[in-house]
């Protein structure tokens, strides 16, 4: 019968490892499922020495450098679906190395396999990467790893990334054209001042003539433009420069935030963004097993929000004095009262991942149709200003002209 190395881990994260025989790979992964271990690498031990050349094997070639969220979300698939059918967690690791289009995410691989093999945990290895594996990864691995569901954590969090895709590309479907057509209106502006207009007054100065009012400071606004053009972009990048890093700080990230939460109509939309993103992580976690408070730790720590940060600590404060979440939700004025109410009875019955869930969801909806809403206002209002703008400068550049065509008779 053939004989097998193992390493394995307990309940309690101790790593093991020793030799057992039999029929097959599988039969000995199952027998070690069932008496409670964490299973992480078996391998033959007649095959020990041809497993050696394996990390030699030749891959195709890589399709981006960078790690991006479907990367993300294909690694949670395939890891969650090999070692739900039995697949070792360091031969897991390795098939899907071998398979990832993404360099640094290949490398990143081959590091965790590397610190796995050395003893580490998995939730551990993950967390030596933190740019790519955020607090919610590995601490929804870690629990996974505790109570021995991984792949059921792991097929969790998949759905949860799939769904904040899903959230973020409409968003960004929903903007595109609108933001084409912005483009589209300030290049043609910067065409006309560059390239149309100074021809037109050439012709103008040639003539002699006397020009209408709006043709004169069309044509200053348009030799301001070009003669200082390198100034003004720079000026603006200047600009922007500043605003980005001033809203790197804890007090202008939170005066931006004030101020776009004001804003009339959209406030309410950027508020609702922040409230989903709580709830979507919190959902995750409550339903992965995760306590409260280690829970509301985590979203604090990536909710991205100064405001709901400070809302989160009070919660933090309030529950381990024993109050329900809802209570100080509804005390700060923050959440809308549909949302706190949806908690509070999820806290009552015990459905609160569920509800939570149902929360998310509610405010996805709401913001992809205010989203489309907008973008299906926003496009007509901005065809009009570019035919407007365009129109007016078209009227400016040929009044003279008809003067010209008038004196000529």
């Amino acid at each position: 019968m053939p004989k097998f190395a193992y390493v394995v881990k307990d309940a309690s994260g101790k790593t093991f490892s020793g030799t057992d025989e039999a029929n097959d790979q599988a039969t000995l992964v199952t027998r070690l499922h069932q008496h409670g271990y964490f299973v992480i690498n078996v391998q033959s031990l007649a095959k020990v020495s041809a497993k050696k050349n394996d990390g030699k094997a030749k891959r195709a070639a890589f399709s981006h450098q960078k790690v991006t969220l479907d990367d993300l979300l294909t690694f949670c698939r395939q890891l969650g679906t090999m070692l739900n059918t039995g697949v070792t967690l360091l031969r897991s690791l390795d098939i899907i190395a071998m398979q990832v289009d993404s360099k640094q995410f290949h490398d990143i691989l081959v590091n965790v396999k590397r610190s796995v093999e050395e003893g580490n945990s998995l939730s551990g290895s993950l967390g030596k990467h933190p740019k790519i594996f955020s607090k919610l990864w590995v601490s929804l691995v870690e629990v996974g790893e505790a109570s021995g569901n991984l792949p059921m954590v792991l097929e969790k969090l998949a759905f949860y990334l799939e769904q904040q895709s899903a959230f973020k590309s409409s968003l960004v479907s929903a903007m595109i054209y609108p933001i084409i057509l912005l483009f589209v209106a300030v290049a043609a502006i910067i065409f006309f001042a560059l390239v149309i207009g100074p021809r037109f007054k050439t012709l103008f100065e040639s003539f002699e003539v006397d020009l209408p009012l709006i043709t004169r400071v069309l044509l200053d606004i348009f030799d301001f433009i070009k003669s200082k053009f390198l100034v003004l972009i720079g000026i603006m990048g200047g600009i922007l420069f500043l605003i980005k890093k001033y809203m790197e700080t804890p007090i202008g990230k939170r005066q931006v935030e004030v101020l776009l939460f004001s804003l009339p109509k959209f406030g309410y939309v950027f508020k609702t963004i922040v409230v989903e993103r709580f709830t979507s992580q919190m959902s995750i976690l409550v339903d992965s097993g995760v306590p409260i408070l280690y829970a509301l730790d985590i979203t604090q720590r990536m909710i991205d929000n100064k405001i709901c940060e400070d809302v989160i600590g009070d919660i933090k404060k309030d529950v381990r004095e024993g109050k329900l979440i809802a209570q100080t939700m509804t005390n700060s004025g923050f959440f809308p009262p549909m949302a706190v109410q949806m908690i509070l009875v999820g806290e009552e019955t015990g459905e609160l991942g569920k509800m939570l869930r149902s929360v998310a969801e509610y405010y996805q909806n709401y913001v992809q149709t205010f989203m489309k809403r907008f973008g299906t206002i926003f496009e007509p209002v901005m065809l009009i200003v570019m035919g407007g703008t365009i129109g007016i400068i078209v009227i400016a550049m040929f009044l003279p002209i008809f003067s010209i065509a008038n004196m000529g008779q």
